[in-house]
């Protein structure tokens, strides 16, 4: 069995930014010459997080007001109170959504819906440089 890790370099604009990164990782299976097996991103950080949805702007616009329904920006994070960095909600949205996403090939393609993208949304109170890491297993 294979294994081999990959990364994906992505600039975020922050404040829920949400960046399809579908093509990118199914790029890095292509590279990887693994045809059966899986897929894991994840994401190194404590503000963004990784999921799949319909790409499209109705499907986005409804994900980012809902985040902002449950953990609005204008409420008292302990976080804030600590740090003064201003993104506690940040790091409660991460933790809803989570770090990594595992997606099982088939073929050297991923098993994905057809309306189903993976996204990396960025929780984060400004724009970042984040590196995805990319773990293809199988043979």
């Amino acid at each position: 069995m294979a294994v081999v890790t990959k990364y994906i370099p992505i600039d975020t604009e922050g404040n829920g930014d949400v960046i399809n990164i579908t093509d990118a990782v199914q790029n890095c299976i292509a590279d990887s010459g693994v045809g059966d097996g899986v897929v894991t991103i994840f994401t190194p950080s404590a503000t963004s997080g990784l999921t799949t949805l319909e790409y499209e702007s109705g499907c986005i616009e409804d994900l980012q007001r809902l985040f902002d329904e449950i953990l609005p920006l204008d409420r008292t994070y302990a976080h804030n109170l600590r740090w003064g960095d201003g993104n506690g909600h940040s790091h409660a949205r991460a933790a809803l959504v989570k770090p990594s996403l595992t997606v099982p090939i088939c073929e050297g393609m991923m098993t994905l819906g057809t309306w189903q993208s993976i996204v990396l949304v960025d929780f984060d109170n400004r724009p970042r440089h984040r590196k995805l890491v990319v773990q293809i297993m199988g043979d």
